[in-house]
């Protein structure tokens, strides 16, 4: 029986909520910028506002690093996400999908990588029908009908550049 779950969501560590074999990164935006969605035919902008989610999909499961990693591009860089041709054949190769937006509805009948409406997200079926939305301290899940498990990822990307003298 669908149930709505909330998990304490504080400070600028994303959530990873793990299924049976997909898993879900969820963070918030943590400033106001400009979301430039580029299709086959247009390019899309769409307004992304502090406390927005941004949420990476994994239908097919896999390694979180490279989730944690687009999750960056998109909510500390601002790079624009690409939404294909719903006949596209890349979309039957792309593992980690992204969207950022007020509330996302997660939906197993989509293709991925194919849908520019920011506010739905293609997963696997054990997720279908959740709805994410932060309220306060938590992040809320609506229509949870699977068990989940949820924890809170401490990370940070660090960079050292090392000049040498080549003579």
């Amino acid at each position: 029986m669908p149930k709505t779950i909330r998990i304490p969501f504080t400070g600028d560590k994303p959530i990873l909520i793990r299924g049976r074999s997909a898993f879900l990164l969820v963070a918030r935006a943590k400033e106001k910028f400009p979301l430039v969605i580029e299709t086959d035919t247009e390019e899309l902008v769409q307004g992304v506002f502090p406390d927005d989610l941004i949420v990476v999909s994994a239908p097919e499961g896999g390694e979180v690093m490279p989730a944690l990693y687009l999750l960056e591009m998109v909510a500390t860089h601002h790079l624009p996400v690409i939404a294909l041709g719903k006949n596209h054949p890349a979309s039957r190769r792309i593992s980690y999908v992204v969207s950022a937006a007020e509330k996302i509805e997660m939906r197993c009948d989509i293709r991925r990588g194919t849908h520019p409406e920011q506010h739905l997200l293609c997963t696997a079926d054990e997720f279908a029908g959740m709805i994410l939305f932060a309220e306060k301290n938590s992040l809320v899940i609506e229509n949870c009908r699977e068990e989940i498990s949820a924890s809170q990822l401490v990370w940070e990307i660090s960079v050292a550049e090392i000049h040498h003298n080549f003579d």
